[in-house]
């Protein structure tokens, strides 16, 4: 009845730290470790490397950091999962299987499939498949096609006695509530239990984001350089405390982990996953010693039968390049630079018989390019030029970062060179995600040569009619004759999912979500955020979750494609939450005087 089950991540993402699993493994005392790797683009990075090599294709950060860890990851007993293997993980295995061998441990490996449905991609294009967010068809040609899987086939693996678990495509969090299932033994029908596993890896999913990174607060953050990864220690009915190594740096508090909470979901009533569907709303964070926060509250609905698929397909090319301009007026240069360098090129185009730029996207860092309409700086004496273009032909990009040298002697003075030499062009790789039918995924586990079925477990249907009303925030009493900036009375943070992003924003105190809720309406949203939303599919939802006291807000078309598609500066939404932390909120004169510095 006390069991706890003590689960450690050290990757959000691939590229993150080395030192994590170090840190994690010599002072965790873990029984799992687990990695994320694969954003949603990640794993058209991988196809292209897999094109290029056939033993390519995976994480190979996972096969480097584990190495040196494998006698004490055999000698702690600590059992690995990870979705490093991309779009080949049986070449992440046997490079795993190598390392093994070298550092003399026997570890059992199994390699978790089914995700890949590339091989079906001609029987797909029958189907008549639209886009889920836009209604777009199919495109002819996709280079990856993966279902995002759950946790049936990581904890099979785990039954057949599996020490590390490699899989393609899974959701994040199914690296931690596989081993939940597993060692507790929960049914898949057990809903409330699996939406509690589902937030415990949804809060760790991200590695250091939970324990300090990333934060608001960031002045509050000790010790960046030694920064702790986060711990969950679970209990049977899924009640789960986060903490992080003793002796690291970082922060572990209610507001640290709420950020981490409302990052990157939608409608907070309806987190939708393949084994359950999550309900954040009742979620409560409560202060459970130093750097320890105690999470617990998620409610469960069945899941869908369809997965959702991401696939990713060429759409021309795109170029970027980035030139210093520095001296008087360089804002008012920069702008006439900018656009003399586009009308050069695209009268070329003409001349050429070739279409003109799919896309040009000009932004001047420096002067608050981000902010849109509410940028401050016009006076700036240095900025960076950064264009961005897109078009069908690669031969007009090649022009096009050839002609950009011209500038520097041709043009307005300052102009100090192009930032990293002549730009390359590179193929521009849009998002496609579409649901499928389950059945269209065929899952097994191989291991120790063997191939090992597994059936996805028999689940109700979800019954939408149970979920709750959206609560409506309290009504603010009293009379606002102050205000201050949001970030004196919340904490916030973006992300995205394709190419739509949202806000998540977390009152410091209770008391303040009446006030924040009042002033923040989704149509005041779209009107400081305008600058991001498409003018035509843009809007805005707000969701209120009561035991938090929280908002969250989803930009829907907000990121001018999202991922790598997308010629900004910040494609992924990561400034959002910073931009709107300095709207006014009006409040009653004794807030006001509370949350303000005395200097203010």
């Amino acid at each position: 009845m006390n069991k706890t089950v003590r689960i450690g991540c050290a990757s959000a993402f691939w590229g993150d730290t080395s030192t994590a699993a170090e840190q994690l493994v010599v002072g965790g005392q873990l029984d799992y470790l687990v990695f994320d790797y694969l954003a949603e683009i990640t794993l058209s990075l991988l196809a292209g490397a897999r094109l290029k090599d056939p033993n390519a294709g995976y994480a190979t950060d996972f096969v480097e950091v584990l190495a040196p860890l494998l006698p004490q990851i055999g000698a702690q007993n600590i059992r690995v999962i990870s979705n490093a293997g991309g779009i080949n993980p049986h070449a992440c295995a046997a490079a795993l299987q190598t390392a093994c061998e070298r550092a003399g441990v026997a570890l059992k490996i199994a390699v978790l499939l089914g995700d890949d449905l590339q091989p079906q991609f001609p029987h797909l294009a029958t189907l008549g498949l639209r886009e889920m967010f836009n209604d777009t068809p199919l495109p002819p040609l996709c280079v990856s096609t993966n279902a995002y899987l759950g946790a049936p086939g990581i904890v099979r693996a785990l039954e057949l006695g599996a020490d590390i678990v490699i899989t393609g495509r899974v959701v994040d969090s199914a690296v931690v509530s596989a081993a939940l299932v597993h060692e507790f033994a929960w049914a898949w029908d057990d809903y409330d239990r699996l939406a509690q596993g589902a937030l415990a890896g949804h809060i760790i999913e991200c590695g250091a984001q939970c324990t300090g990174g990333n934060f608001t607060d960031w002045r509050d953050v000790p010790d960046y350089e030694h920064i702790g990864f986060p711990i969950v220690d679970v209990s049977a009915d899924g009640t789960f405390t986060v903490s992080k190594v003793a002796g690291t740096g970082g922060l572990v508090s209610p507001l640290t982990v709420g950020e981490q909470l409302l990052y990157e979901i939608g409608d907070p009533r309806a987190y939708r996953l393949p084994d359950v569907i999550c309900d954040f709303t009742a979620v409560q964070l409560r202060q459970h010693g130093p750097d320890r926060v105690q999470v617990h509250g998620a409610k469960g609905l069945p899941p869908t039968a369809q997965y959702k698929v991401s696939a990713t397909y060429p759409d021309g090319f795109r170029c970027t390049a980035s030139c210093v301009l520095a001296g008087i007026d360089a804002v008012a240069k920069a702008e006439r630079v900018s656009q003399a360098i586009i009308a050069k090129t695209a009268h070329m185009f003409s001349e050429r018989g070739w279409a003109p730029y799919s896309e040009v996207n000009i932004e001047l860092l420096g002067s608050e390019a981000t902010y849109g309409p509410h940028g401050q700086r016009r006076d700036s004496r240095e900025v960076v030029i950064k264009l961005a273009v897109r078009h069908p032909l690669k031969a007009a990009l090649v022009l096009f970062s050839r002609e950009i040298a011209q500038a520097a002697t041709g043009m307005a003075p300052g102009l100090t060179g192009i930032v990293g030499g002549r730009p390359s062009v590179y193929p521009l790789i849009r998002l496609f995600s579409f649901l499928i039918d389950k059945s269209a995924c065929t899952l097994a586990v191989e291991l120790a040569g063997e191939r090992h079925p597994c059936a996805l477990p028999e689940l109700a249907a979800p019954q939408w009619s149970t979920l709750p009303a959206p609560a409506e925030p309290p009504a603010a009493e009293g009379l606002a004759d102050a205000s201050v900036a949001l970030v004196h009375l919340a904490v916030a943070r973006s992300g995205d999912k394709g190419n739509h992003s949202n806000i998540g924003v977390m009152a410091r105190e209770p008391r303040f979500l009446p006030w924040i809720a009042e002033a923040l309406s989704a149509q005041v949203v779209v009107e400081w955020m305008g600058h991001v939303l498409d003018p035509i599919h843009g809007r805005v939802q707000r969701w209120y979750l009561p035991a938090s006291h929280s908002l969250n807000f989803v930009l829907e078309n907000a990121l001018g494609g999202g991922g790598v598609a997308s010629l900004r500066i910040d494609p992924q939404g990561k400034a959002f939450a910073q931009q709107l932390l300095e709207i006014q909120i009006p409040v009653p004169r004794h807030i006001a005087d509370h949350v303000l510095p005395r200097n203010a």
